[in-house]
């Protein structure tokens, strides 16, 4: 049975890596457990559960900064920020019921994982707001990182290192992001019926246009049929979601100028705050749109241009978002769930491959995270060795050999 741990405090939990390091065992490194299967799976011999380091910190509205402790649930920052108009934009996922968890994630697990929802593509990645951090390395050592302003660049930026590294380099105590102010208002325009190829180029187009959207998914027909959103499952059709935010005034021009430039390609319907925002919540938490739990569900990384063939090509169960840019794909877990395949098909084209959920065995069996060319492996083992040299914290979730 594996041992485990709950460190009420940074100085708990500087002791409890330490421990680890004297006697040699290796260490699961857990939040709320929503994302507990996003990765190759651990042999650990004791779990670190870092959910009681929890609660708001700082928060200072007119600065936009927030400092709260790793094991803070999102929905309790949301709801802080919320009520001073205020929210994480890069709209982080809520990735529970994609693994069948009724768990809400925390801030320390997004940041780890550098998860991004569909404003991604406006407002940049978890990584790009995260302002700094206290964190325990696998030396047991207690460090700091960053500050509490924008621009704190100087030497060896530890945050962006941090961020996407999945708690194999050092677990997290605290964390300081950048917030922004909530949209006054929210449109989507909804065109109905194109192919992929046309869904894309109009959604590449309207990106690269003067309209400022937050947001663009293209959901095939047997996808758009599983929303909960009235006008998006109605019309038995595709649809692409073109997402705009901002100022009344602005929106109302935005929105008015999209529809007149698009209007020829397709039906057009719009979307008001709340359908929109329960349109968008689907399409960054995945789960509603790709429900089959017992398909293995990837994530791949292409040019925008590329998606839609690559999804066409690859089968199953898909639907893009960040303007063709982000395939979501479910597929079948025989054999190696065509990891062969996908990835061949993505290194093609210059992109990259995760599978985000699956069964143990697939996960242990295949590469979760998209293969390394040989000079960026060496640097990853290479910083793996500088922030946990005996290999304590999370190792081989990533990759194998780290």
């Amino acid at each position: 049975m594996t041992d485990a741990c709950r460190p009420q405090s940074l100085a708990e939990l500087r002791d409890a890596i330490a421990g680890s390091v004297e006697d040699g065992r290796v260490l699961e490194v857990v939040g709320s457990g929503s994302k507990r299967d996003l990765g190759r799976p651990i042999q650990a011999a004791r779990q670190l559960d870092v959910s009681a380091i929890a609660g708001v910190r700082s928060y200072e509205p007119a600065e936009l900064v927030l400092t709260v402790a790793a094991g803070t649930s999102l929905p309790e920052i949301e709801t802080l920020l919320s009520a001073q108009n205020q929210m994480l934009a890069f709209e982080p996922p809520h990735f529970g019921a994609l693994y069948g968890s009724s768990a809400f994630g925390t801030l320390g697990g997004v940041v780890a994982c550098n998860l991004s929802g569909p404003r991604r593509i406006a407002k940049g990645a978890a990584r790009d707001h995260f302002l700094g951090a206290v964190a325990v390395n696998g030396r047991g050592e207690v460090f700091k990182a960053g500050g509490k302003v924008v621009k704190n660049v100087t030497g060896y930026d530890l945050c962006k290192v941090m961020a996407g590294s999945f708690g194999t380099l050092a677990v997290l105590e605290e964390i300081t992001v950048k917030v922004l102010p909530k949209p006054a208002k929210t449109r989507t325009v909804l065109l109905v019926g194109l192919n992929a190829t046309e869904a894309t180029a109009a959604m590449i187009g309207a990106l690269n246009g003067p309209y400022e959207l937050s947001g663009a998914s293209y959901l095939p027909s047997q996808i758009a049929a599983r929303s909960a959103v009235e006008r998006v499952r109605r019309p038995g059709a595709s649809v692409t979601a073109l997402r705009i935010e901002g100022t009344a005034v602005s929106v109302d021009a935005r929105t008015k100028a999209v529809c007149a430039r698009l209007s020829h390609l397709a039906g057009i319907e719009e979307l008001h705050t709340a359908n929109s925002l329960q349109l968008w919540q689907e399409v960054r938490d995945v789960a509603a749109l790709l429900p089959d739990r017992g398909r293995a569900v990837w994530r791949l990384s292409v040019p925008p241009s590329h998606g839609a063939e690559i999804a066409s090509a690859i089968g199953g169960d898909h639907f893009l978002d960040w303007g063709g840019g982000l395939v979501w794909l479910a597929a079948s877990e025989a054999g190696d769930g065509g990891a062969a395949a996908i990835r061949s098909r993505v290194d093609a084209v210059g992109g990259h491959a995760t599978l985000i959920r699956a069964a143990p065995g697939l996960r242990a069996a295949v590469a979760v995270f998209h293969p390394q060319e040989a000079g960026l492996s060496k640097l990853t083992a290479r910083i793996k060795e500088g922030f946990d040299p005996l290999r304590i914290l999370n190792p081989g979730r990533m990759y194998a050999d780290v």
